[in-house]
């Protein structure tokens, strides 16, 4: 299983992070050890200090594919979740410093919780899909797939230009404006529309 994870896809993100609007899908990759179980709590590591929080829709392949067309992705997924994608954003700050790779910062061990299950998209639009998480009970995070730069037919279509994409495969889709730092003994509850799929405790 690969797990792709699309950087600035909104707007307002890559504002916050003082970061450019890509013109092409900027992507990283994570291992399959950084999904951390169903249910399973959060263990904050001893490697970093800042770890932040960035909640994104997950779409899973379904069926192998490689160079595929715009117009024909969409019959490669046929269900939507959610995940984090965990940032050491300190060991990030000094690879960008150093122009180093940053997969110590985003591809640790239990770096990318999803949520218990993943939705049906039958009668749904990809690109109208409300999301939000919550920290300690209150609204950090709020988006719709609406506001992507780069829809998720596009993102496959580009990257099965470099990959052959594989049944189970996962795509984080990127994240919406407001991420922030956790810190042991936070809660984080993560929603597809009013429907809770994801909550996970620091520890």
């Amino acid at each position: 299983m690969k797990i792709f994870c699309i950087g600035r896809n909104y707007v307002n993100h890559a504002h916050e992070m003082n970061a450019s609007i890509p013109e092409k899908p900027l992507f990283f990759m994570k291992p399959d050890t950084a999904i951390l179980g169903k249910k399973e709590d959060f263990y904050y590591p001893d490697f970093t200090n800042d770890i932040h929080y960035e909640c994104e829709l997950v779409v899973r392949i379904h069926k192998v594919g490689k160079n595929i067309s715009e117009k024909f992705a969409h019959k490669y997924y046929e269900q939507v979740g959610i995940g984090l994608d965990l940032t050491a954003r300190d060991l990030q700050s000094k690879c960008k410093e150093n122009g180093h790779p940053w997969e110590i910062a985003k591809a640790f061990d239990n770096s990318a919780p999803i949520g218990t299950h993943f939705l049906s998209l039958e009668n749904k639009n990809i690109q109208n899909i409300n999301f939000h998480l919550l920290k300690n009970g209150e609204i950090v995070q709020k988006g719709n797939s609406r506001d992507m730069i780069f829809s998720v037919d596009k993102i496959i279509a580009y990257l099965s230009k470099f990959f052959t994409l594989k049944t189970g495969d996962l795509i984080f889709t990127g994240t919406p404006e407001g991420v922030g730092s956790i810190a042991i003994g936070d809660r984080l509850e993560a929603y597809i529309e009013d429907e809770k799929l994801l909550d996970l405790t620091i520890k």
